[in-house]
């Protein structure tokens, strides 16, 4: 999978897209991510990437011709499956999106700043906007990171344990149920006794009936979905 990210402000997303599980998905070949940064297109010898906004009001608006320029530079080297505008008002991104985008090629995902961009540029280019969450960020860039993780660790062979990610929490609509590991007692608290038991049926059954549980407890929203 190739993700070609556009943003005024690089430096946010190399460090939490350069290490731990990222970087090893890059190293292994599994996951391109390349960084563009916008004000390398930008307008004039400032290299302009923002103006006023038409009609008045506080905050700068994202111009049309640098985005426009890069988007179009990369869509002449290669086909796109989805070009994601990352934007409070987008979609709220969950698990099942996840999944979906985990099986694409290439993605462009487009950082917003300021007051966002130009309308023009999303009717034209963008075929997909995603919100991680009912609150404002100083820009999309943290948010790329949040998807691109969340994208990339679902990429067969990126996991150590290719099954890992199927039992994570909202893979099923359920939360996870509790983990332990040792020591089998930590100040008077015992691991259950099923998960010592060896007899497996029992566990996962044990642990469906936990997911349940807690997530009637914390989300019973999802039960309703």
């Amino acid at each position: 999978m190739r993700i070609d990210i556009i943003t005024v402000l690089p430096e946010l997303l190399s460090s939490p897209l350069g290490h731990s599980i990222m970087q090893r998905a890059q190293d292994k070949g599994l996951l391109e991510i390349h960084l563009h940064n916008l004000r390398d297109y930008g307008l004039g010898k400032h290299k302009q990437v923002d103006d006023y906004q038409y009609g008045g009001g506080a905050g700068m608006v994202m111009m049309c011709e640098p985005i426009s320029n890069c988007i179009e530079g990369l869509q002449a080297q290669r086909a796109y499956d989805e070009i994601i505008f990352m934007t409070p008002d987008g979609q709220t991104f969950k698990q099942g999106l996840a999944n979906h985008l985990s099986l694409k090629d290439n993605l462009i995902i487009l950082c917003g700043h300021y007051k966002g961009v130009d309308e023009r540029i999303r009717k034209k280019y963008i075929t997909m906007e995603i919100s991680i969450g009912d609150y404002v960020l100083s820009g999309g860039e943290l948010a790329a990171a949040v998807l691109v993780d969340s994208i990339g660790r679902l990429i067969p062979g990126v996991l150590n344990d290719e099954t890992s990610a199927l039992f994570d929490s909202f893979q099923d609509q359920l939360l996870a149920p509790p983990v332990y590991t040792r020591p089998e007692n930590f100040e008077g608290m015992s691991v259950p006794e099923i998960l010592l038991s060896g007899h497996q049926a029992k566990i996962e059954e044990w642990r469906h009936t936990m997911s349940m549980n807690r997530t009637r407890e914390r989300r019973p929203d999802l039960l309703e979905e």
